[in-house]
């Protein structure tokens, strides 16, 4: 997982990777520590082109997550082709984030 801490890393990442999942998180949050894990995995077992990166709302990323209008953890959004596609925020499972990152990322080839 890939640690972003700037707007501008963040625009670039988005901008170069066609799927992109963003972890929200903070060293403080217990589930965010928790779903780090199982979203890496999640990536490198069954989506292995998506780019998955983790931002600290807590320390180094807080003024990054304050412009991007996060202010609850864990927020994990979806990225295709530098549009944000979907987000869940707080109370969610790993399977609601596998079942919308199935479609859009089996599509990546088609195009």
């Amino acid at each position: 997982m890939i640690t972003v801490c700037s707007e501008e890393a963040l625009s670039e990442l988005l901008q170069t990777h066609p799927a992109v999942l963003i972890l929200f998180g903070g060293p403080h949050c217990g589930v965010c520590q928790a779903i780090k894990p199982q979203l890496e995995k999640l990536a490198s077992g069954e989506f292995p082109m998506l780019v998955t990166a983790y931002i600290d709302c807590q320390e180094s990323g807080g003024q990054l997550c304050a412009a991007r209008g996060i202010f609850s953890l864990p927020v994990v959004q979806l990225w295709f082709n530098g549009q944000r596609f979907a987000e869940f925020a707080r109370v969610f499972s790993i399977g609601e984030v596998r079942t919308a990152l199935e479609r859009p990322y089996h599509h990546l080839n088609d195009g």
